[in-house]
């Protein structure tokens, strides 16, 4: 039976502005990649999304950015490998205490936009914040966005890593993501498709329309899609028509 986790970007509220829909999302998914506090997410976001998460049984790992608020943490900074490890290490400790605070075992470790394209660009920066997250605990996971973050990973015996794979968003032949500026709602069928093709073939279809490699066990739906709930009852009822199985993180590693 073909396994497969669902992950969602979360958290990334601050003050009175408000980012996603977590409340609404977090009984269709197994893992919450909960923001920081440096691109999103404040103390008492991240307190609410960890609570909420124990409330549905949802295993929690962190979503950690450059500090660049303004930014949402999607422009370039120059910073040093040993900084972003750094970087790494203050957001999830501070996320880890609320976990401990619930009792939710803490998961895993997911970077966010143009820290993660960082990671993906430079090889230095990647090994440093793996390093890093080793040195905290070796238990931890990596959610791998891209090929070449994952294959930096398999440098290291101790550090469990998954390939993660996108539904809502579509791929260039070349497996980079095809990002939209602003958010719009997709089709739910189309969406459903995609992850059971990527479940069960461990391949998608790109923009071209050729057929592409995506071996992933653990797909993103963003939380901010307009239609995200429908997409993903959508998704849960295609997956019982397959027999997919939805499993969280640590049970696939």
């Amino acid at each position: 039976m073909a396994r497969i986790d669902i992950n969602c970007d979360m958290g990334e509220s601050f003050g009175n502005w408000t980012m996603g829909r977590d409340d609404e999302v977090m009984p269709y998914i197994t893992s919450a990649n909960v923001a920081g506090g440096y691109h999103g997410g404040d103390p008492h976001v991240m307190r609410e999304t960890v609570r909420l998460a124990a409330e549905h049984d949802v295993g929690v790992g962190v979503h950690p950015g450059l500090p660049d608020k303004m930014g949402f943490g999607r422009r370039k900074m120059d910073a040093t490998p040993e900084e972003v490890r750094d970087y790494v290490t203050y957001q999830l400790g501070a996320l880890r205490a609320f976990c401990d605070q619930y009792g939710v075992t803490f998961q895993h470790v997911k970077p966010h936009g143009a820290m993660y394209s960082m990671l993906s660009e430079s090889p230095e920066h990647a090994r440093a914040v793996m390093e890093g997250i080793l040195d905290v605990d070796e238990d931890l996971i990596y959610l791998a966005t891209d090929m070449n973050i994952y294959e930096v990973a398999q440098e290291y015996d101790d550090l469990d890593a998954v390939f993660e794979g996108y539904v809502d968003l579509e791929y260039n032949p070349d497996r980079s993501l095809i990002v939209e500026q602003e958010k719009q709602a997709r089709d739910p069928d189309l969406v459903a498709d995609r992850l059971v093709s990527i479940a069960t073939d461990g391949t998608v279809e790109a923009a071209n329309g050729e057929v592409i490699e995506v071996p992933a066990d653990s797909i993103c739906i963003h939380g901010d899609t307009p239609n995200v709930v429908e997409i993903l009852e959508t998704v849960h009822s295609r997956m019982d028509e397959h027999g997919i199985e939805l499993a969280p993180l640590h049970e696939i590693v």
